[in-house]
């Protein structure tokens, strides 16, 4: 399945807000449509919004019916900067703006050229990550021991990315080479990203897994039932601190307690070179409902005030690794982030 695709002039998209009960797909060619799909989450993972909103730009090149190069310039920054506008924390949506604003910075034709070279820029994006997503797999399963249980967070599968996926393309390789005994996923609140979208992929892929609550963790740890936690990020700061979905921190640090190692699978476009530490990243709040309700139906009370950030970082300190595209990253992780080439390729 294809979360995600080009099609006869529409991108094709499945609404993740509907699963696991529907899998529903959207085809438009419309902008309003794609960057409110990003806000609402119908299209969501740190790689696969970069690559809608690349794709997004794409779109809005398809929809300018001008002949003056100046008008057009305006158009396409306008939609760039809406795809800016929809989520502050993942680098990679900032990361595929700025390689299609590169494209409209040197163009200097016709717009029949400015639309094939966008879209062949936004196809490239994506055969990118579905690569660097199988590398990342292949690098990540050397970590793992034989037969082993991993616990993960949220959703980091093929829903959130180009490919495979980055935390669960790890997963999905163990399986598949039969290093994997068992997966134990978090149903990450107050959006359940794991208990609808990674349980979902976990069934899809037949891969045994058994779905908990967030706090159920500790004491999985406890009882020596998890070998290594791995997870994705949505930005990773030069100093190894790391961003990921709401509850990733408490994950680092039971697992600090407990001896567990835990790992960070992304691609290296998520490292952000502007960024020094966690301190430094910017933390999206979602609305409040999104806490308060469950399908529109109310769970607490109405007039109750809700703090409701979408992520949290996680100090380097209690990071193992990073697993990348490169290869693997070890503590500690500052110089090393600014180089790639001195990333250990294994």
């Amino acid at each position: 399945m294809k979360p995600l695709e080009w099609v006869n002039g529409n991108l094709r998209f499945l609404d993740q807000t509907k699963l696991p009960n529907e899998e529903f797909f959207h085809e438009t060619n419309n902008v309003d449509i794609i960057a409110d799909a990003i806000r609402r989450l119908a299209i969501r993972g740190a790689p696969l919004i970069g690559i809608a909103a690349a794709y997004g730009v794409a779109v809005a090149s398809f929809s300018i019916d001008e002949k003056n190069n100046y008008k057009v310039r305006n158009k396409i920054n306008e939609a760039i900067n809406l795809f800016a506008s929809t989520r502050p924390t993942a680098v990679n949506l900032f990361w595929a703006l700025e390689r299609q604003q590169k494209i409209l910075n040197r163009w200097n034709s016709s717009i029949t050229e400015l639309r094939s070279l966008l879209l062949n820029e936004a196809i490239k994006i994506h055969n990118e990550d579905a690569e660097m997503c199988e590398k990342i797999s292949l690098a990540g399963v050397n970590l793992l021991p034989e037969n082993c249980c991993i616990l993960t967070h949220c959703n980091s599968g093929i829903l959130a990315t180009g490919g495979r996926g980055t935390a669960i393309g790890i997963i999905t390789k163990a399986w598949e080479l039969k290093k994997l005994k068992h997966v134990y996923i978090d149903e990450t609140r107050p959006l359940l990203q794991g208990a609808r979208l990674t349980a979902w992929e976990m069934n899809k892929n037949r891969i045994p897994a058994t779905l908990i609550a967030d706090n159920t963790a500790a004491v999985l740890m406890k009882q020596k039932k998890i070998d290594v936690i791995i997870v994705g990020a949505d930005r990773i700061a030069l100093n190894g601190d790391t961003a990921n979905k709401i509850g990733t921190y408490n994950l680092a640090i039971l697992a600090q307690y407990h001896n567990i190692p835990f790992y960070v699978a992304a691609p290296v476009s998520t490292i952000d070179s502007k960024i020094n530490n966690g301190n430094e990243i910017p933390i999206e709040e979602r609305n409040a409902n999104e806490l308060k309700e469950i399908n529109g139906l109310n769970i607490t009370v109405k007039e109750i005030g809700v703090y409701s950030p979408a992520f949290d970082f996680t100090p380097y300190e209690l990071i193992s690794a990073i697993i990348t595209d490169k290869g693997i990253i070890h503590p500690p992780f500052f110089n090393i982030l600014l180089d790639s080439d001195k990333v250990e390729n294994k």
